[in-house]
């Protein structure tokens, strides 16, 4: 699991507000960096990372809600919802068929067959809610959201000083 990037320049001693401009900033980079690849069924585990970095990034913003514009808020935050939503779609798919295949693993092979033909539906389900996902971690789409929070810290540091 990718570890949440120390948040640096931060001290007690700071606006309520440039705090929440530095945390929301820095847990938007990690979505950002945490979308790479996420599409690739064949490791799980990006999607996996990229679903924790989104909602560290909406428990930031709630944090501070307080410290910014509440319209842009909303829309933004809702932005984060709906991308954490995609991604534990993807994400319960991807431990579905990871149990599923971990449990046919240690069927005698004979009984194996049942098993496999739920997991080809659960790829099914795996394929579809990627789909659903691809939308939410295109490029332009993720910029847009980080431009969006990078004026909310700006106000919010406006607000602070």
């Amino acid at each position: 699991m990718a570890k949440a990037r120390e948040i640096e320049g931060v001290h007690c001693e700071d606006a309520f507000g440039s705090v929440a401009a530095r945390m929301v900033s820095v847990r938007a980079d990690e979505l950002l960096e945490q979308s790479e690849g996420v599409l690739d069924i064949s490791d799980i585990e990006r999607v996996h990372d990229m679903r924790v970095a989104s909602r560290r990034l909406r428990a930031a913003m709630e944090v501070f809600a307080p410290c910014f514009p509440r319209k842009r808020f909303r829309a933004a935050l809702d932005e984060v919802k709906a991308i954490a939503d995609a991604l534990g779609e993807r994400r319960d798919a991807d431990v579905s068929i990871a149990a599923m295949e971990g449990f046919a693993s240690r069927l005698v092979v004979t009984d194996r067959h049942g098993v496999q033909v739920m997991v080809e539906g659960m790829r099914e389900e795996q394929e579809l809610a990627n789909e659903r996902l691809e939308p939410f971690v295109r490029k332009r789409r993720l910029a847009d959201l980080r431009e969006r929070i990078e004026k909310l810290a700006a106000a919010a540091e406006r607000r602070a000083a």
